[in-house]
This record gives structure tokens, C-alpha cells and sequence, in this order.
């Protein structure tokens, strides 16, 4: 025991760094999770409550943390709203771009892409952040407010080529801009009126509405 006393075992250095790594990668895990939880919920009481009437207390009990929790990942509740609307339009966004990438004919892309959006648009994961996002994002400052219109413009031009596809195609009359608006009007305005249960799937709808812009399959 004398001889163990003098001669304590060394220390594996690479051990406990590899261990104390490991432990920092769980804690910003963790935090990142807090993270998203924070925005879904922040989502889910915009879409229902609206900007105004929602209070950081009532985020903040909904993920079950302190009123002043939220404040370690968000400065303000506009901060809040900015990181929904963004990731709301960046999840559309991303959606649709890879229906529009599919590499299919005009209109089998173009009912991808109307699939794509309606799905993330009415779909359980998405449907409060599209909510958010189109009905809320008036609440935003003007640096955020730009951010999002950098990001529809983005968006938008990838409908603005998909009917530029399709009259080419044959298959549409007009691919101007304002073709472009009544179609995404039209699929924004479905948030109004879709209900799960109302007897139309989200393929139905995108089908049918397909139906009504191109010109019979020959």
C-alpha cells in the first residue's frame, strides 16, 4: 500500500477530454432541444392566440420552464416570431425545391411541388408555423421582415420557372405574375378552410386544383 501511495496511477488525459467532449456535445444537445421546443410551442400559440396575445409566460409554461427561462435562447418574443416565420418558410422552401429538382415532366413536377407545399402548409408538423408565418409575420421589424420577404422572393421564383415549364409544355395559357399570385393565394388560403376530417385529403386537393390550372392530359 506504501509503494501504490508514492506511485498513483497515472492519469489518462485522452480519456478524460474524450470524456468531457462528450459531455459538452450532450449539454448543446440538450440545449438545441430546448430550442425547438421553445419554437413549436411559441408556433402553436401564435397560430392559436395570435402575436399580441401570447406572453412569454404562457411559451415558457407550455414547455414547462420559468417564465424568464426562455430568455437563455431568445432575447425577446419578437425573437421568437422571427425564428418561426423563418423556419416556417425554410421548411416550404425546402419542400418544394425538392419536388421542383425531381427531374419529372412539367406537370408531374408542378403537382409535386403543389403536394409539397399543401403538405407542410396543412400538415401536423407544419401547419402552425405556416399559420405563423402568413398571418402573423406582420408583428415583425423591419430587419426580420426583410428576411422573409429575401426568402419568398426565393420561393416564389421557383413557381415563377415551374409555369414558365409548363406553357412551354403546352399545358398552361399564362405564366405571368399574376397567374403566379392567384395560385399561391390559393394554396395559402386553404389554412382557412382545411380540416382533416373534412372529406378531401391534401393529395385530393393538390390533384383538383391541378385540374383547374393545366389543360386535360391527352
Amino acid at each position: 500500500s506504501t509503494a501504490a501511495t508514492r506511485n498513483p496511477a497515472p492519469i489518462d488525459f485522452a480519456r478524460a477530454k474524450a470524456a468531457m467532449a462528450t459531455k459538452r456535445k450532450s449539454a448543446q444537445a440538450e440545449e438545441t432541444n430546448r430550442r425547438a421546443d421553445i419554437v413549436r410551442a411559441a408556433s402553436r400559440l401564435f397560430a392559436q392566440k395570435g402575436y399580441a396575445a401570447t406572453t412569454i409566460r404562457d411559451i415558457a409554461g407550455a414547455v414547462d420552464m420559468q417564465s424568464g427561462s426562455p430568455f437563455y435562447h431568445f432575447k425577446t418574443k419578437q425573437d421568437m416570431l422571427r425564428a418561426v416565420a423563418l423556419e416556417g418558410i425554410a421548411a416550404i422552401n425546402a419542400a418544394v425545391a425538392r419536388a421542383a429538382a425531381s427531374g419529372k415532366p412539367p406537370r408531374a413536377t408542378f403537382e409535386a411541388m403543389l403536394r409539397a407545399h399543401l403538405d407542410q402548409l396543412l400538415g401536423e408538423q407544419g401547419r402552425d408555423f405556416a399559420a405563423t408565418l402568413l398571418h402573423e409575420s406582420r408583428h415583425l421589424d423591419a430587419a426580420a421582415q426583410a428576411e422573409v420577404v429575401a426568402l419568398k422572393d426565393s420561393y416564389e421564383t421557383m413557381w415563377q420557372k415551374a409555369l414558365k415549364d409548363l406553357k412551354q409544355a403546352g399545358l398552361i395559357a399564362d405564366d405571368s405574375r399574376v397567374t403566379r399570385l392567384f395560385l399561391l393565394g390559393a394554396l395559402n388560403w386553404t389554412v382557412q378552410w382545411y380540416r382533416p376530417d373534412g372529406g378531401k385529403s391534401v393529395a385530393q386537393i393538390a390533384k383538383q386544383l391541378s385540374s383547374l390550372l393545366l389543360k386535360p392530359a391527352t
